[in-house]
């Protein structure tokens, strides 16, 4: 089967994934509106093309936080890749690598910070971060993955709780026991009561609030990004506690339903913030047009989030294919959608995206400090 495109690696991974697997991945809140308005939205956006340009030379790169990457797609931050493949997140590690992209590492990894940094040396990683109730838990991996040069903090703001899908409660989804949650690996010894998702339930802090940016602002110097800001309120005050990028998400569809989809969100905040912080979007991207899109409105980088599990899953199944190919096999998605987005830039007239708006210096440490104090 030749597999040229995002919706033919979903359809492969629909076809082959166990049911509880591919529910998993797939899940959406409650009616799964959300879910699939992400999808929906960029196709009610049209594009302008303008002709008798000279794109005999197109330069897709950018940069994310200083570091250039060869194109506007990076790696969104999803779990339990050992469920799609056994190498689970190793291969997503070293095929972003190999992309010379950004891999935001997920918390919920099922392999460690320090696995995924090992798979892939040089990559550039960023690391996905919740606040937990016990404030350690946090505190360690945050020191973790300083150590191990991760570039950023990836701080998820729109999980105060699990939300309801349907799907895995009617499967009774639950990590299997093979698989851990590496990253709390030895923390919750001894704990013999109900999980969600491999850790107990519980452990999410619900009471984290704006003053917590400061709390984690203290811990380190790496940038914070805030990922899933929907407002221009939200914007804002990301803007005034000092963070240095925003990503526009509502988790995939997989929190609360009957929120915007991200590129409906998108200009709303980009005009929000106005250059003062990096802006970037995930949610329902599938082509290059849509990465396109979401460019024009105003992201300076996407991320995916699905597709790279599709990918993953692709490659359990081409057993004869040396490890070394199996590796990349969560690249080809990407390598899709940089084909695509080629293509739709060269149509569209659009040949840098280097016209993007300079992103304006945000406070110092010292200045957050003081405004800290204030709070």
């Amino acid at each position: 089967m030749s597999l040229i495109c995002l919706s033919d690696f979903e359809a492969y991974a629909r076809d082959h994934l166990p049911k509880a697997t591919w529910d998993f991945i797939a899940a959406g809140a409650d009616d799964s509106y959300t879910r699939d308005d992400n999808i929906l939205a960029f196709k009610r956006i049209r594009l302008r093309p303008r002709m008798l340009c000279d794109v005999s030379v197109i330069d897709t790169s950018t940069t994310v936080q200083g570091m250039e990457i060869p194109f506007p797609v990076g790696i969104a931050p999803t779990g339990l890749h050992c469920l799609a493949w056994p190498d689970g997140e190793l291969s997503t590690s070293r095929a972003s690598d190999a992309m010379n992209t950004c891999y935001i590492a997920s918390t919920y990894s099922t392999c460690s910070v320090e696995e995924i940094a090992a798979a892939a040396p040089k990559g550039l990683r960023w690391f996905q971060l919740y606040i937990y109730r016990n404030r350690k838990l946090s505190e360690q991996l945050v020191r973790r993955v300083e150590a191990l040069d991760y570039k950023a903090l990836v701080l998820t703001v729109d999980l105060p709780y699990t939300g309801k899908r349907r799907n895995d409660i009617r499967n009774n989804f639950h990590l299997p026991k093979y698989l851990t949650i590496k990253n709390f690996e030895g923390a919750f010894e001894g704990y013999d009561g109900p999980e969600d998702y491999g850790v107990p339930i519980n452990t999410l802090d619900p009471s984290v609030s704006w003053k917590d940016i400061y709390w984690l602002r203290n811990l380190t110097r790496l940038p914070i990004i805030l990922k899933g800001i929907l407002t221009k309120e939200d914007a804002e005050l990301a803007v005034e506690h000092g963070v240095q990028g925003i990503i526009v998400s509502n988790h995939g569809g997989r929190q609360l339903d009957g929120v915007p989809a991200t590129i409906d969100a998108l200009s709303e905040i980009v005009n929000a913030v106005q250059g003062r912080v990096e802006v970037y979007v995930d949610g329902g991207i599938r082509t290059g047009s849509d990465v396109l899109k979401a460019l024009a409105l105003g992201a300076r980088c996407v991320f995916v989030g699905r597709p790279v599990l599709w990918g993953l899953s692709y490659q359990e199944f081409e057993r004869s294919c040396k490890s070394c190919v199996m590796n990349f096999a969560c690249r080809w998605p990407l390598q899709a959608a940089k084909i695509s987005l080629q293509s739709a830039r060269t149509w569209c007239s659009f040949p840098s995206f280097r016209i993007l708006p300079n992103t304006k210096k945000t406070a110092s440490r010292e200045e957050r400090a003081t405004e800290e104090r204030k709070h």
